[in-house]
């Protein structure tokens, strides 16, 4: 799909989005610097990298604003959590999203790799899922609470699909959930408005990149 958010305008649009959605983005706090995580969804080579089967335009943009997360939680030490949206070649994991979406992310594809500019180091946990939620079915929860996490910030893709229905899923489990307006990305910009908007009124801190990293310098 087209979309109108480029790397050279994403700082601008995400302020203008942060302005937009400022009645209901009421709810301020600061990080919790000895139990927060980054959670780094579905940046996967099949949504973000050009020519992919599912190239997301507004997944490639915001590769950089992801990276700067990634590099800025490591030095700082604390955890990045991956997720990696597979499924099986025969589709017998697949359930109401094999006949929603035409076409699935094979499971050990190269597609289904995680961009190489954002790969996980050893040890870093990675989550393998089948739906959007990157809670159900998997071992998520019991990752954050055996690391004493109470804050997720939350980036990749899609706005609207696995990183709402993450944050959603994380509100409910009483962890506070900052989400990230510059480092999550949709096919439209109207999707991507729509889900800061909902998450901002009931379910998140919506916020930008440099925001947090300043939040977690120690």
């Amino acid at each position: 799909m087209n979309i109108s958010i480029t790397r050279q305008n994403l700082g601008d649009k995400s302020k203008q989005w942060l302005d937009q959605i400022a009645p209901v983005n009421t709810h301020k706090w600061k990080l919790d610097k000895d139990s927060t995580a980054l959670m780094v969804i579905d940046m996967q080579r099949f949504f973000v990298e050009p020519g992919s089967p599912l190239s997301l335009e507004h997944g490639n943009v915001i590769i950089p604003t992801v990276k700067k997360l990634i590099d800025g939680f490591r030095s700082a030490g604390f955890p990045v959590i991956y997720t990696r949206h597979v499924h099986h070649a025969d589709g017998s994991d697949a359930g109401n999203l094999g006949w929603w979406w035409d076409g699935m992310i094979i499971e050990g594809s190269p597609e289904s790799e995680i961009n190489a500019e954002l790969a996980p180091l050893p040890g870093e946990k990675v989550i393998f899922k089948h739906r959007y939620s990157s809670f159900l079915n998997t071992d998520l929860e019991t990752v954050l609470r055996g690391k004493n996490i109470k804050d997720v910030v939350i980036t990749g893709v899609m706005t609207n699909l696995c990183c709402e229905t993450t944050a959603r899923d994380a509100f409910m489990r009483d962890y506070r959930v900052t989400f990230l307006a510059d480092a999550t990305g949709a096919a439209t910009e109207e999707m991507h408005l729509a889900t800061l908007t909902n998450l901002a009124f009931g379910f998140a801190r919506v916020a930008l990149a440099d925001d947090v990293l300043r939040e977690i310098k120690k």
